[in-house]
């Protein structure tokens, strides 16, 4: 399944994922100060877990969105069509 997301959206997912692991690495590692690590590191993490449910959601809408797309301009799903005979169109023709 692809799922396509807007320019805004797909940025905000993946900065959300980067503050979230950026954070937790400030906090595993040992090359800062270790006030300013820990102090810096919370936040990121903070900020990562706090923005990860908005970013969930904005996922499940578009994934919503693309199963609704495709239901929608199906033809071959649509039970009422199964057995009709279709009718001509122009450029149907074999005679090209």
């Amino acid at each position: 399944m692809n799922l396509i997301l807007s320019p805004p959206v797909f940025g905000f997912v993946i900065g959300t994922r980067a503050a979230l692991g950026f954070g937790l690495g400030l906090l595993l590692a040992d090359r800062f100060p270790e006030s300013r690590r820990r102090a810096l590191g919370v936040t990121l993490v903070a900020i990562g877990v706090a923005t990860t449910l908005p970013a969930a959601l904005a996922l499940r809408r578009a994934s919503r969105r693309l199963k609704r797309s495709d239901a929608e301009l199906s033809v071959d799903r649509d039970e009422r069509l199964i057995g009709t005979t279709p009718l001509p169109r122009k450029g149907d023709d074999d005679s090209v």
